[in-house]
């Protein structure tokens, strides 16, 4: 309760961090706050066109049930919503050092705004994915309406690694140059540009991709949007569980290790 109340009394300075960073983010930018519906189409058109023309990916590759632009939009849009917010929490409290000596300000709210920020900036991705799939002539399933549901292990899980990632940063910078080598080696462990059938003939490689959270929100999130399927209890239970242990683990690194902070500052 303490800390429930602690967060309503700084609620007003996280959606004040938010609105700065949207700012900042589409300073003197012509198109301001269209590049987050954009750039994800740009994106979705080069790797769409060098896969298909180089690779063989047109159409609906690998047995894939939609096309494969659809396919990597909407696994790119989750991927990329968790990558955003990780990466750019990482230095979130270190960055606020000289705020953080000065007053007392709960030190969580800075790397879940990053959180938050990515989360409204994917909102603005969801735009696209619905464009995209509208001139595409793919079917829209009643099962869209529960796109909120992987929305929301993704976010929970990133606010979770957000603040394990911050607190290590301020001990370790070296972490920001591993992780962003961790990073790609993440995205390709994980079924974005490529269907999960073709690892059907590798099972050791299959029993690896399903070690990695990522690959149970990206499903989900496909399953509910382009295949219209409603995932079972059990694809539940693991995206929760995932979501809450990383959340967990989070947490207990944060509040151990936030007393110090002001000593690596």
């Amino acid at each position: 309760m303490k800390y429930f109340q602690t967060f309503l009394r700084y609620r007003y300075l996280l959606f004040n961090l938010i609105n700065r960073d949207i700012k900042v983010k589409y300073r003197r930018s012509i198109l301001g706050i269209l590049w987050s519906v954009l750039n994800p189409l740009l994106m979705m058109a080069v790797i769409s066109t060098v896969f298909s023309t180089l690779f063989g990916m047109g159409g609906k590759f690998g047995g894939l049930s939609v096309p494969f632009h659809i396919y990597y939009l909407t696994g790119a849009t989750i991927f990329n919503f968790v990558s955003e917010a990780t990466s750019t929490s990482m230095m979130s409290v270190f960055s606020a050092s000289q705020l953080i000596k000065k007053v007392y300000i709960p030190k969580y709210i800075f790397p879940l705004e990053k959180c938050m920020f990515a989360f409204v900036n994917m909102l603005f991705s969801l735009i696209a994915v619905f464009i995209v799939m509208v001139v595409s002539r793919v079917e829209f399933h009643a099962t869209i309406v529960l796109i909120f549901i992987p929305i929301i292990y993704a976010l929970i899980f990133s606010i979770g690694m957000s603040l394990l990632l911050s607190a290590l940063t301020v001990f370790f910078r070296d972490i920001l140059h591993i992780y962003s080598v961790f990073l790609t080696a993440w995205m390709y462990a994980t079924p974005i540009i490529y269907p999960l059938g073709i690892l059907n003939d590798h099972p050791k490689l299959m029993f690896i991709m399903k070690l990695n959270p990522m690959y149970y929100f990206v499903e989900y999130f496909r399953s509910v949007v382009v295949y219209g399927t409603i995932p079972g209890i059990r694809d539940n239970v693991v995206c929760l569980a995932c979501s809450i242990v990383m959340l967990i683990i989070g947490i207990a690194v944060f509040k151990a290790k936030q007393d110090k902070f002001v000593l690596y500052m």
